[in-house]
């Protein structure tokens, strides 16, 4: 648990998240056809913790798909094994095994932290570039416009017409938290999934939010950064029994 490493999730986040310019370049990685999205999941995470220190890492479908493979017992062509992934054991075969990505293999270290902590869910955001999520999907998210279009924002006011708004009714799913523009009800998050920025509510989030994750990765991280030392330091501190 995060929450352990004090201070970390405690102090006070930033009131607003704003990274226009930065593009983290979320890709699918067959969570159109697969329910490999907590494979996805990381595979974009490493994206968005790349893009942060300017430059990208290369991940393909395949390898998604692979590492899907390697963490859940699903067999390719097997639609009878794709039955998706438990988020913190899908994180700990990341950590144990790595996530193989073109050219490399990435290793994460990760903590959960409690879903409802708003304020520490942003300084997931802001400290460790994305937050790994699981939430329960409303039909009424999945609704499309006759150009197959989501709603621009997910909120938990939906027309009637969009179908069920009850969370849970479309089933669980993992994507990421990048940004917000403040902390009311209303004000919008940044959601990294299936290929896109998908915005929601604080409100949404809140109504459809199981799970949250920190993922941290050494290996794209620059020199420069103290993220990492600070992580060490704080868990260092914890093991000690400090204050």
């Amino acid at each position: 648990m995060l929450s352990v490493v004090r201070g970390f999730l405690a102090r006070q986040a930033p009131a607003r998240l704003i990274r226009t310019g930065i593009d983290p370049a979320p890709l699918m990685l067959g969570n159109d056809v697969l329910g490999d999205c907590t494979s996805a999941g990381i595979g974009n995470h490493a994206r968005a913790t790349a893009a942060l220190n300017r430059f990208q890492v290369d991940v393909t479908t395949a390898q998604a798909e692979a590492f899907y493979s390697l963490s859940t017992g699903y067999v390719p062509g097997d639609p009878r094994t794709d039955n998706g992934g438990i988020e913190v054991d899908v994180l700990a075969t990341a950590q144990r095994s790595g996530y193989a990505i073109t050219n490399q293999t990435l290793f994460p270290i990760w903590g959960s932290a409690d879903p409802g902590d708003e304020n520490g869910l942003r300084n997931i955001m802001a400290e460790l570039s994305a937050v790994y999520l699981g939430v329960r999907l409303a039909r009424a998210d999945m609704w499309q416009d006759e150009t197959g279009a989501l709603p621009p924002v997910w909120d938990t006011d939906t027309p009637a017409g969009h179908g069920d708004p009850t969370p849970g009714s479309a089933g669980g799913h993992c994507l990421l938290g990048w940004d917000y523009t403040g902390t009311d009800d209303t004000d919008l998050v940044t959601l990294l999934t299936w290929g896109a920025k998908q915005r929601a509510t604080w409100r949404w989030l809140r109504s459809r939010i199981m799970e949250a994750h920190g993922l941290a990765w050494r290996q794209l991280m620059p020199a420069t950064r103290n993220v990492w030392e600070a992580l060490i330091a704080a868990n260092d501190a914890y093991l000690r029994g400090a204050a």
